[in-house]
C-alpha cells in the first residue's frame, strides 16, 4: 500500500473566501464594542463547534418552559473573537416575510400585538383566553428573519403548540392530538431563498485534494453558502430530486444544519431501488464511496453517539434516529446493507446503533486498512486519499457479516480451535489431579463442573482440599472457596497439615509424627494467604448462588482464580418461586454455575450430599441418589464419589468413583483408590490397586 501525496490546502485564507473558523474582523480603534447582525444565523441549528476557546454569542434566551418545548430549536453560534456579521438579506426583504407571517398568523387566530421579532411575547391564549383567572400563558416567538414562528400555551389543560412559515405550511397541534400531518411541520426550502451557490474554485480545490470529482459534486449537488465575506460547504439533502433539508460544513470541519427540516439520509434518491447498500457517518465518505464506483451509498446526517444506548426506544420517540424512520420505505426493499461507519469507539457504536434498527440479519461491517506502519484509516475518505479508490472498492468486497448475538459460525472460532489442537494453553488434555492412579480416569479442565458427593464422613471435602493442594503445587492454581461447614480455623489447619506434611497438634491423631514447627506455620499461613480467597457469608444467613458467584467473580477477575469450591449444596439458600419445582430451580442453579465456568475459564466443584439411603450396606452410592434432583448427574461436566474403606484389614484406604466424564480427553469413567494418612490428611497414590471385599464392610 502507498501514501497517494497531495499538496495542503493552498488558501482559502488568500482569497476573500474564508474558512468558516475566520470570521471577518471589523478593526475599530475605538473602544466602543463591536456590534453584529445575526438574523441570517437564527435559521441554523444543531451547531457543533467545537473550538471552546472562542466567543460564544448565543440567540435571545426563551423562557425555561418553552425550550423545553418541541418546537424550540435555536442553537448557540460559536464566532471567533469580537466580529462584526455583514447582513445576508436586506430589510426590504424581511420586512416582507414579516409581513405574510403576520397574516399566516391571524389567520391562526394569534395577534402579533407587540412582540418584536427576536424576542418573545407573553398575552392570552386564543384558544384557552387564559381560563378562569385570564393567566397570560401564552408565549409567542418570531425570528428575526421573519421567516418563522412558533407558539405555545403553557396551561395545562390546554397545552396548544404549533409553528408556522412564511415559506411552508402551519403546523398545529393541541393538547392530547397527534399532529395532523407530519410533513406539515416541515419548512419548504428551496435553493434560491437558502442563497445557495455553485462551488468556487476555491473549493473545488479543496474536494480535489480530497480526491473528490467536480463531477461527483455536480451529480450530488453539492453547493456552497456565502455569510458575509465567508465561505461555507452546503450538502443538499434531496428527496425525489426536491430539496428537503441543508447541512453546512467549514473546511476545518464545522457542522450545522438548517432547522425546521425533515431529517432524511443524504444521498437517499441513490438507493431508491437499490437491494444492496451502503451506509457510512458523513456526507464526505458518501462522495468517496462514488469515487471507487458505488452510488448505492447514502450517509446519516447526525454523525456517531458517544456509545450505544442501553435500550431501543419506540419509533416514535426514536428522535435521534429519525432519519431512518423517514427512509424506511428506501431501507425496507435492501436484502444487504453494508456499515461503513468510522473506526473509532462512535463509529462503532452508531453501527451497533444502525444495526440494531436495520436488522442483524441483512449488515455487513468493513473493516479498515492500514494507512501507515502505526495507524489504520479512520473512514471512507481516508482510505481513498491514502490507498486510492481500489483499496476502497476492496473494503466494501471484503465487508464481513454483522455478528448477531447467540449466533456464530466455526470461523468465529478458528483461534481457539488451532489452539486446542496445538495445546498452547496447557490445558487441553487437562491438569494432573497429583494421583497416577486417578489420573487415568479424572484429569481437571478449566471450564467445567464437577460435582462431588458420597456419605456423611467419607472424607469428600478432606479430598478436594488435597486436590486444591496438588493443583497448587504443580500448577500455581489458586482458588476461590465457599466452604460453609468448616470453621475458617479447622479449614487452614486441614489445607496446612497437607501442604506442609505434618501434624497441626501433638495430638493423638498425629501419631508419632513430628509437628509442624512455628516457622513452618507461618510459611503455611503466607501460602494460605496467596493461594485461596474465602467467600463467607458472615451474617446470620444463608448465601445465595448468585452472591456466591459474584464474588468468585471477583476473585477470578482481581486475583486469578483457576478454581471455585462450594462445599455443600444444603447449606445455601434455596428460596424458589412457589411455582418452581426443585427440579426446575436445581436446573437453572447449575446452569448459572456452568455459564460462570465457562465464561471465566474457572473449574467448580460443587460438594452435594445424597438424600438417606434405605438399607445401606456400605458400598459407595450412586449420584442419583444425591438429595434434590437428578440434574446433579445430567447437568455437571463430571461426577465423582468419594468414598471411605471401613475393612480394618484394608487399612485407611478411600475409593474415588468417577461415575460421569462428559470430556473423553480428559477422563473416563472408572475408580482409584488412594490410601489415607490422618496425621496429615493426605491422599497417596498406591502402587497396586487393591481388591475391596465390600461383602465384609458394614
Amino acid at each position: 500500500m502507498h501514501h497517494l501525496s497531495h499538496p495542503p490546502l493552498r488558501t482559502l485564507l488568500s482569497s476573500n473566501v474564508l474558512m468558516a473558523h475566520k470570521l471577518l474582523l471589523k478593526s475599530s480603534s475605538s473602544s466602543a464594542a463591536l456590534s453584529f447582525s445575526l438574523s441570517s444565523l437564527h435559521r441554523f441549528s444543531h451547531v457543533s463547534y467545537a473550538d471552546r476557546g472562542r466567543l460564544l454569542i448565543r440567540p435571545p434566551r426563551a423562557p425555561a418552559s418553552l425550550r423545553n418545548s418541541r418546537f424550540f430549536s435555536l442553537a448557540s453560534v460559536m464566532i471567533p473573537g469580537t466580529a462584526h456579521l455583514q447582513t445576508l438579506e436586506d430589510e426590504t426583504r424581511v420586512a416582507a416575510r414579516l409581513a405574510v407571517l403576520k397574516k399566516r398568523l391571524e389567520a391562526e387566530g394569534i395577534s402579533c400585538g407587540t412582540c418584536k421579532p427576536g424576542q418573545y411575547g407573553s398575552m392570552l391564549c386564543p384558544q384557552c383566553a387564559g381560563g378562569d383567572s385570564k393567566e397570560r400563558s401564552f408565549s409567542l416567538f418570531i425570528r428575526e428573519d421573519g421567516n418563522l414562528a412558533m407558539w405555545s400555551c403553557f396551561r395545562a389543560k390546554c397545552g396548544w403548540k404549533g409553528s408556522v412559515s412564511a415559506y411552508g405550511l402551519s403546523a398545529r397541534k393541541s393538547a392530547g392530538n397527534k399532529m395532523t400531518s407530519k410533513s406539515n411541520s416541515y419548512r419548504i426550502i428551496t435553493e434560491e431563498n437558502l442563497n445557495l451557490e455553485p462551488l468556487c474554485p476555491e473549493l473545488l480545490e479543496y474536494f480535489n485534494e480530497r480526491m473528490i470529482s467536480g463531477e461527483t459534486l455536480r451529480r450530488n449537488g453539492v453547493m456552497q453558502l456565502r455569510l458575509g465575506d465567508e465561505v461555507v460547504i452546503a450538502f443538499a439533502y434531496r428527496r425525489n430530486g426536491s430539496l428537503v433539508s441543508c447541512k453546512y460544513r467549514t473546511v476545518s470541519k464545522k457542522f450545522w444544519q438548517e432547522s425546521g427540516t425533515e431529517k432524511i439520509l443524504y444521498g437517499v434518491d441513490d438507493i431508491k431501488q437499490a437491494n444492496d447498500i451502503i451506509i457510512v457517518e458523513g456526507e464526505m465518505d458518501k462522495l468517496s464511496m462514488e469515487e471507487a464506483g458505488f452510488r448505492n451509498c447514502v450517509s446519516v446526517p447526525d454523525g456517531a453517539p458517544a456509545k450505544v444506548s442501553e435500550e431501543l426506544p419506540a419509533e416514535e420517540e426514536d428522535k435521534k434516529y429519525q432519519y431512518l424512520w423517514n427512509c424506511k420505505d428506501y431501507l425496507e426493499k435492501a436484502s444487504r446493507i453494508t456499515l461503513a461507519t468510522d473506526a473509532d469507539a462512535a463509529g462503532q457504536a452508531l453501527a451497533e446503533e444502525l444495526a440494531r434498527r436495520l436488522g442483524r440479519e441483512r449488515c455487513w461491517r468493513v473493516r479498515w486498512p492500514q494507512k501507515n506502519a502505526t495507524e489504520i484509516c479512520k473512514d471512507a475518505n481516508e482510505v481513498l486519499m491514502y490507498l486510492g479508490p481500489d483499496a476502497l472498492k476492496d473494503v466494501i468486497k471484503s465487508a464481513e457479516l454483522f455478528p448477531v448475538r447467540g449466533l456464530f459460525r466455526f470461523d468465529n472460532y478458528f483461534d481457539e480451535i488451532d489452539s486446542y489442537y496445538t495445546r498452547s494453553s496447557g490445558y487441553e488434555m487437562g491438569a494432573s489431579s497429583g494421583w497416577k492412579t486417578l489420573d487415568e480416569f479424572y484429569r481437571v479442565a478449566p471450564g467445567e463442573l464437577t460435582i462431588v458427593t458420597g456419605v456423611p464422613s467419607s472424607g469428600k471435602s478432606e479430598w478436594i482440599d488435597a486436590l486444591m493442594v496438588n493443583l497448587n503445587e504443580s500448577k500455581g492454581w489458586k482458588f476461590a472457596v465457599c466452604s460453609m461447614e468448616n470453621q475458617v480455623r479447622e479449614h487452614a489447619r486441614k489445607l496446612m497439615e497437607k501442604y506442609i506434611r505434618k501434624p497441626f497438634f501433638t495430638a493423638s491423631y498425629g501419631g508419632d509424627a513430628e509437628r509442624m514447627s512455628a516457622e513452618e506455620l507461618n510459611h503455611g499461613k503466607e501460602w494460605l494467604n496467596e493461594t485461596f480467597y474465602l467467600i463467607r457469608c458472615e451474617d446470620d444467613c444463608l448465601p445465595s448462588i448468585k452472591w456466591v458467584l459474584e464474588l468468585a467473580k471477583v476473585a477470578v477477575l482481581r486475583y486469578g482464580a483457576r478454581g471455585l469450591v462450594i462445599d455443600p449444596y444444603n447449606e445455601l439458600d434455596h428460596q424458589r418461586p412457589s411455582n418452581q419445582t426443585e427440579t426446575e430451580y436445581v436446573s437453572q442453579m447449575l446452569t448459572r454455575i456452568k455459564r460462570f465456568a465457562q465464561h471465566h475459564a474457572c473449574h467448580v466443584w460443587f460438594v452435594a450430599h445424597p438424600r438417606q439411603l434405605q438399607n445401606w450396606t456400605g458400598g459407595p452410592p450412586n449420584l442419583y441418589d444425591i438429595s434434590g434432583s437428578a440434574h446433579f448427574i445430567n447437568k455437571c461436566d463430571n461426577g465423582i464419589v468419594v468414598h471411605r474403606n471401613r475393612d480394618p484389614d484394608s487399612g485407611p484406604l478411600d475409593e474415588i468413583c468417577v461415575r460421569k466424564v462428559r470430556n473423553k480427553v480428559v477422563g473416563k469413567i472408572g475408580e482409584a483408590i488412594l490410601s489415607y494418612s490422618r496425621a496429615t490428611g493426605e491422599f497417596k497414590d498406591i502402587e497396586k490397586q487393591p481388591v475391596i471385599n465390600r461383602t465384609k464392610r458394614g
